[in-house]
């Protein structure tokens, strides 16, 4: 099984890297922009033998270390 962890900083957690990029966009020329926000994308192929014992084993990888959970919020996604 496949799965894709999503990570991104919490509403409210600064984000200079997003900032950073925005304000780039816009000196390029893209106008109106509106906060941009950075996060991760995990893809991870798991010895998991069903979708759920995939799901439960994909979200206890991010509790333990993929994200940083006073911070970042995470989705998981099963992909196959």
């Amino acid at each position: 099984m496949k799965a894709r962890v999503t990570v991104m900083l919490k509403e409210g957690v600064l984000d200079p890297q997003g900032t950073a990029i925005g304000h780039t966009l816009e000196v390029l020329g893209f106008a109106g922009i509106g906060e941009v926000r950075v996060g991760r994308v995990i893809e991870i192929d798991l010895p998991a033998a069903g979708r759920d014992a995939a799901q439960a084993q994909a979200t206890e990888m991010a509790q333990r270390l993929l994200a940083n959970t006073v911070i970042e919020r995470f989705t998981v996604e099963i992909l196959s």
